[in-house]
C-alpha cells in the first residue's frame, strides 16, 4: 500500500480513539516540485519515490500520533552517527521520533525507524512509509492494535533489557564481506548489530554505556556497532607517564 492510499483509506474509515471520540485527519498542503527538490538537496541523497509522492499530496497531517511532518522541518532530531541522512517525520510528544533512514540506494520506498531516548534505543519500525502510516492509523481503529504501538510501548524495553542479536567482534569478522570489513575497521571494544533484513522491533541500544557511548555505522549500510567510551589517561598519567599512586 502506498502512503497516499493509506491516508485515503483512513479518511474513509470510522476513526475513533480508545475513549470512543471521533478522530479527524486534517492534511497540510502538499509541496511544489521545487520545494520537494529543495528538501532533497538538503538531505544530500535522493528522496524515495513514495516520499516524493506523499510530499506532493501533503506535507504533514493532524490526527495521528503527536506530530506528523513529512518535511521534518518542525521536528528537532538529528543523529548523524546512526542516520547519516535521517529525516524525522513524526514525534510522540515525549522526545522520541520516527525517522526515515534515507540512503542513496533506496529510490522507491522509505524505511522508517523509531528513535527513543528513554530507554536509549533505535528500533526498526516499517519497510515503507505506506506501511508505517497504515499502522499509525490502526491506533484509531478498534481494537486499536498496531505495530507502531508494539514498537513504541513494548519492544524497546526488550531490546534495552536483553540486547538481542548482538555479535561480538570475532563473530562479526567471520561474517560476510560488509560485516567483516566493518568489524575489521573497529577494535574489540565494539559489538555489532545487523539490521539489513530486520523484523519490526529489532534494534540496538545506542546509549548502552551512557551518553558517551561510541556508536558507528558502516556508511549507509544498516550495520551498526557500539562500545564503551575509550578510557583516556588521566592528568597525572599524562604528566608523569603513569599514575604516581600506582605500583612501580
Amino acid at each position: 500500500m502506498d502512503p497516499v492510499e493509506a491516508i485515503r483509506r483512513a479518511q474513509a474509515a470510522n476513526l475513533v480513539d480508545e475513549d470512543g471520540h471521533e478522530v479527524v485527519l486534517e492534511l497540510h498542503p502538499g509541496l511544489t516540485r521545487d520545494e520537494i527538490q529543495s528538501l532533497e538537496d538538503a538531505a544530500g541523497v535522493p528522496l524515495p519515490r513514495e516520499l516524493r509522492m506523499l510530499l506532493a499530496h501533503t506535507a504533514g497531517l493532524d490526527g495521528a500520533l503527536e506530530t506528523v511532518d513529512f518535511t521534518g522541518r518542525t521536528l528537532d532530531f538529528e543523529d548523524l552517527d546512526i542516520f547519516p541522512a535521517g529525516l524525522p517525520i513524526a514525534h510522540d510528544g515525549f522526545g522520541n521520533h520516527w525517522v526515515v533512514d534515507l540512503t542513496p540506494d533506496e529510490t522507491e520506498t522509505a524505511t522508517v525507524f523509531f528513535a527513543c531516548h528513554d530507554p536509549p534505543v533505535v528500533l526498526y519500525q516499517s519497510p515503507t512509509l505506506g506501511r508505517f502510516l497504515h499502522e499509525a492509523f490502526r491506533l484509531s481503529m478498534p481494537p486499536h492494535e498496531s505495530l507502531v504501538d508494539d514498537v513504541h510501548e513494548d519492544r524497546l524495553f526488550h531490546v534495552w533489557r536483553d540486547d538481542p542479536g548482538v555479535l561480538d567482534r570475532p563473530a562479526a569478522l567471520a561474517g560476510d564481506e560488509d560485516l567483516h570489513a566493518f568489524a575489521d575497521a573497529l577494535d574489540d571494544r565494539f559489538v555489532f548489530v545487523d539490521l539489513r533484513s530486520p523484523e519490526p522491533g529489532m534494534g540496538f541500544s545506542w546509549g548502552r554505556y551512557g551518553p558517551r557511548t561510541e556508536v558507528r555505522r558502516h556508511g549507509y549500510v544498516r550495520l551498526f556497532a557500539y562500545a564503551r567510551p575509550e578510557r583516556k589517561p588521566g592528568l597525572l598519567t599524562r604528566l608523569f607517564g603513569r599514575d604516581p599512586g600506582s605500583p612501580s
